[in-house]
């Protein structure tokens, strides 16, 4: 292999890694880190997510407050109702 064709070599291989970057979404700052970047489309699924986590973290606490309430006969039907209204928006 001639110094030619090397130097192609590299700058194949270089081009073609810096194409996967791109299409991958990881960019470099100007000191040379990279850093993932999302697509537009993502950050509204993103928020639904996060909105999903919130609402089943609440959940989850009413569930742990049930579990652990001492007047669980009197109040656990009112609380499983409360769920499920909840749920059906």
């Amino acid at each position: 292999m001639n110094p030619f064709e090397m130097v192609i070599g590299i700058v194949l291989i270089v081009t073609i890694g810096s194409v996967l970057r791109a299409r991958h979404g990881v960019r470099r700052d100007r000191h040379g880190n990279e850093y993932f970047v999302g697509n537009a489309g993502n950050e509204a699924e993103t928020k639904a997510l996060q909105a999903e986590i919130r609402a089943l973290k609440e959940r989850i606490q009413v569930l742990e407050r049930i579990a652990t309430d001492t007047n669980r006969a009197a109040s656990l039907d009112e609380e499983i109702e409360k769920l499920r209204d909840r749920s059906h928006p």
